[in-house]
């Protein structure tokens, strides 16, 4: 499903929907981050994904990162949550979705790095000084600075 993305936009439709989601920066021994290629909006981003039934914030965090990129992941804190009403996003069946994330930092335990060919068309472990040169929503950008910054107090946003 295609998506187009409307951050601070006066021209952007109005939201009809939140819905929890979770993004996670997952660092490596090495301090590289994680990201991925999305497919809907052809962004670089943390990996994530909306929650579900049934399950918390934190376990739908675990579950998109192996999901999204075939990792699995421990959770280690919060890098801070992210509901900015300007930022939504709109989607091919008619939902538009206001902006509603926590971001988590998280630690890699298993699993085999790989893109799941529906949601990403890349996994890449990236240097923080290659971060830059990507294309990445601005939204997204602020919670990979504020992940790569690690403050001991998460951002509320």
């Amino acid at each position: 499903m295609g998506r187009r993305d409307y951050y601070h936009d006066p021209d952007a439709p109005p939201a009809n929907s939140v819905v929890p989601s979770t993004t996670v920066a997952v660092r490596d021994h090495r301090r590289r981050l994680l990201l991925i290629h999305k497919i809907d909006n052809n962004y670089w981003a943390l990996p994530g994904g909306a929650m579900n039934l049934g399950e918390s914030i934190a376990q739908s965090a675990v579950r998109e990162v192996r999901e999204e990129t075939g990792l699995i992941v421990e959770l280690t804190g919060l890098v801070g949550i992210y509901s900015d009403p300007q930022h939504v996003m709109a989607y091919d069946d008619g939902e538009v979705r206001q902006e509603f994330s926590v971001c988590f930092h998280a630690r890699p335990l298993g699993g085999e790095l790989r893109e799941d060919g529906s949601e990403t068309k890349a996994v890449r472990w990236v240097e923080p000084d290659a971060i830059p040169k990507l294309k990445i929503h601005p939204s997204m950008r602020r919670r990979i600075d504020d992940a790569l910054a690690a403050r001991s107090t998460p951002q509320i946003v």
